[in-house]
């Protein structure tokens, strides 16, 4: 079916006229009509008038708006950077962050007005930073080229700013103290109330910290104060003052200060004050004699007599190439420690100055005193030639990259570094987040593990931060857990150079790192559980290491987990079943310390131990057996001699079974020997001997190889000689039948006499391993002995036996 498209219907209008466009016209805009108010009047020509008289006035009005916007935004403007100022000058310390165009405009806004408050506070702020980068950049070098900087700034004026810049660089970074101390001395030459300043804060700052015992503070406060003493700057009796309130009552943290500060000013005392020195001295010398400190601070002031001994040679009092001011020309400054201090804490804060242009109009003067007249244009040309210094210095150091610091500053600041970051953490993250922004050099990340395990041992009890801060290095990285297997085998092969409780912190942050899995337990492959191979440190580490895996895993769980197979391999070692020994050894540790669970397959190993030994003993005695048969074989192949003889004739190479018989069976005589400790009672000694020779001959006949297996029944016992003996045998007894005597062999005697021999020499060796006298006196004093019994009356039986130990001590001697 065809489909009809659809018409469209036409209305009544357009039925007979064109299409409609498809685009409307848009209407035009209406007329502006001005809100006018209307006018009510009665009179239609009066109203009329009204209202034009009112359009016009409002026109001139809107007129009067539009030629006045330039003066309207002017005006708003201007009360905006009122606002601003107004903020930038009520704030402290540079207020509020502004971006360096709007603070461009500020500037030059201000900079029509220079006694105003707001170019003031701008100029302050410009002073304060350039103050603050010049302190930081400051060092041996360059100190020559930056003092004139510093004289080009307002110090008279910013002296506060420089004092707390310099006392908050010196603190951050104590090596460089000298460079600052000898920049302070330039400085006071010129202006000594910026010396004095500085030096006011410096005594304020140590009282306060030694009330409230700050060892830091103490410490870089003491350093900076030595420093200026060198350099004349202080005069020694604020030292020796010092000194006598850390020494008057001796603590570790106090000593420890007075011996870093005597070493620093020690030399300059010993030159100007020597007798003061000595006191000082004596004072060591009894506080290191009354024992009431610890061993590391008495270690400490042994060190500082060795100083003293040598004459400071690594601690002169001014060291090469800060020797900058002469002597004639320091202003010293006589402070004692109790006088009342002008600190001066305003002279940190922002204040308006009425007399601004007059004082830096005297300060412009001051320093044209100092530098000369073209100080202006000298500091532009000293400009461009540091940028070519710096450019040179550039290039000289891209030589020297290859050059290694070999004395390890480098390496003590990045411990410093880290040990510091560590003690201002609040929690575990927070400590590695920082520790990770530390810059390190390849091959440095295990410095930074064993840095958090220094930190860790020097607790006094463990703490479960470091082991936090341990794992979640492993996790992050697998740098970080291959240097933390590293410090485990590091730490435990050295784990005896540490006291018990350090040793106790390590284990424990080690038993952490293995119950969470922050490193593998490949590392167990270090421990060998034997007598030989550990220590007691050792063992007191394995102990204290087990003991906190458990408490974190629980018992049944880590017996599981040493029973897995990567786990097993690694341990073999830790649960030797090589050795009986070492294995009965190993369960006897693991037990006593709580973990018998862990022994259960060295015990079975150790209960199936003696049949496995005997299996193996066995199947050799089979393999040597073998061995020696082909070997018989191939002799009785290519020998005629051989096989013209009889089966029943033992061969050559290997002895007969009757024989063997016939020697276990024929009784020994066993001699008389000599007591071994000396004992009085001879029957005793016979005894023992009796029984050594049992013990003697049971180890012959287990260490013999067994004969091959019988084809036919053995022949009846022979005695080892078949001769005829020539002794006559006793008659039977009358009442009752005894058996025959065995037959008497004639080389009986020598044979015996051989084995006999062998056997008194193994006892000689074995009586010299164990520190016996020799055998010759034993056997004199045996025979001194029995002198008195031999003319008893004796039977035939003790006759022959008589006769025998004479022969035998004729052979011995």
């Amino acid at each position: 079916m065809a489909s009809r498209k659809r018409s469209r219907s036409l209305s009544a209008d357009q039925s007979d006229g064109p299409p409609p466009p498809t685009r409307r016209r848009s209407r035009s805009p209406r007329p502006r009509q001005l809100g006018l108010p209307k006018v009510n009047d009665v009179d239609p020509v009066r109203r009329a008038l009204r209202e034009r008289e009112l359009a016009a006035r409002m026109a001139a009005v809107e007129l009067e708006k539009a030629t006045k916007p330039k003066e309207q935004e002017s005006a708003q403007d201007l009360a905006e950077k009122q606002a601003e100022f107004a903020k930038l000058v009520g704030s402290r310390s540079g207020g509020v962050y502004l971006p360096p165009a709007r603070l461009r405009a500020l500037q030059a806004a201000a900079s029509s007005d220079k006694s105003s408050a707001e170019y003031q506070r701008l100029s302050w702020d410009a002073l304060r930073k350039s103050i603050t980068g010049i302190v930081n950049r400051i060092n041996i070098a360059n100190i020559k080229q930056v003092v004139p900087e510093l004289f080009a700034e307002n110090l008279i004026r910013g002296r506060g700013l420089f004092a707390r810049s310099v006392m908050k660089a010196q603190a951050s970074s104590l090596p460089f103290t000298p460079v600052f101390a000898a920049l302070i001395a330039i400085l006071n030459t010129k202006l000594p109330q910026v010396g004095e300043l500085l030096l006011n804060r410096l005594i304020s700052q140590f009282r306060r910290a030694f009330k409230r015992n700050d060892k830091i503070v103490c410490n870089s406060t003491t350093t900076f104060i030595a420093h200026l003493v060198n350099q004349a700057i202080a005069h020694e009796i604020i030292a020796l003052q010092i000194l006598v309130l850390l020494l008057e009552r001796p603590t570790d943290d106090s000593i420890e200060i007075a011996v870093g500060f005597t070493r620093e000013v020690g030399a300059f005392l010993a030159e100007n004050s020597p007798k003061a020195n000595a006191t000082v001295f004596e004072r060591f010398r009894a506080v290191l004699n009354e024992g009431t400190i610890s061993h590391r601070v008495q270690y400490m002031i042994e060190v500082l007599m060795q100083v003293r001994k040598d004459k400071y040679k690594d601690n002169p009092i001014l060291p090469e190439g800060l020797d900058l001011v002469e002597e004639d020309e320091q202003i010293t400054h006589q402070i004692q420690l109790e006088d009342d201090l002008q600190v001066q804490e305003g002279l940190n804060i922002f204040k308006f100055d009425p007399n601004y242009l007059d004082n830096e109009e005297k300060y412009r003067v001051i320093k044209v005193e100092i530098l000369g007249e073209n100080s202006d244009e000298e500091s532009g040309s000293e400009s461009s030639e540091e940028e070519q210094e710096e450019e040179e210095g550039e290039e000289a150091a891209e030589e020297k990259e290859g050059i290694e610091d070999l004395t390890g500053t480098n390496l003590v600041n990045l411990r410093r570094i880290i040990y510091l970051t560590i003690m201002n953490a609040l929690n575990y993250e927070e400590a590695v987040h920082k520790l990770l922004k530390v810059q390190l050099r390849e091959g440095e990340e295990i410095e930074l593990i064993n840095m958090i395990i220094e930190c860790c041992s020097q607790e006094r009890s463990y703490s479960n931060f470091y082991g936090l801060v341990g794992e979640r290095f492993s996790k992050l990285n697998r740098v970080w857990m291959e240097s933390l297997e590293q410090a485990f085998g590091n730490y435990y092969h050295t784990i005896h150079r540490y006291e018990t409780n350090r040793l106790r912190n390590i284990s424990r942050f080690f038993g952490h790192m293995l119950a969470t899995d922050a490193i593998s337990w490949g590392v167990l492959e270090n421990i060998k559980m034997n007598e030989d191979d550990t220590t007691s440190s050792s063992r007191i580490f394995v102990k204290i290491m087990m003991q906190e895996m458990m408490e974190s895993m629980g018992l049944k769980t880590l017996a599981e987990r040493f029973k897995d197979e990567e786990v097993r391999s690694a341990c073999k070692d830790m649960f030797p079943t090589d050795n009986p020994k070492n294995t009965r050894f190993s369960i006897n540790y693991f037990t006593s310390v709580g973990l018998g669970a862990l022994t259960e397959d060295m015990r079975e190993y150790l209960k199936n131990a003696p049949r496995m030994i005997m299996e193996q003993r066995r199947a050799m005695l089979e393999q040597d057996s073998s061995s020696s048969d082909s070997d018989s074989d191939s002799d009785s192949d290519t020998s005629s001699e051989s096989e013209s003889e009889p089966d029943s004739e033992p061969s050559d190479s290997e002895p007969s079974v009757d024989a063997r018989r016939r020697h276990r069976r024929t009784p020994t005589p066993t001699p008389p020997r000599p007591d071994r400790d000396r004992s009085p009672d001879h029957g005793r000694d016979r005894r023992r001997d009796a029984r050594r020779d049992r013990d003697d001959s049971r180890d012959r006949d287990d260490s013999r190889t067994p004969p091959p297996p019988r084809r036919s029944p053995s022949p009846p016992p022979r005695y080892r000689d078949d001769r005829p003996s020539g002794r006559r045998e006793s008659p039977p007894h009358r009442r009752h039948a005894s058996p025959s005597p065995r037959p008497r062999d004639d080389n009986r005697r020598d044979r015996d006499r051989d084995w006999d021999m062998d056997r008194r020499r193994r006892d000689d060796s074995r009586d010299r391993d164990r520190g016996y006298p020799k055998r010759e006196d034993r056997y004199e004093r045996d025979s001194r002995r029995r002198e008195p019994y031999r003319n008893r009356s004796v039977t035939p039986d003790r006759r022959r036996m008589g006769s025998e130990e004479r022969d035998y001590g004729n052979r011995r001697r």
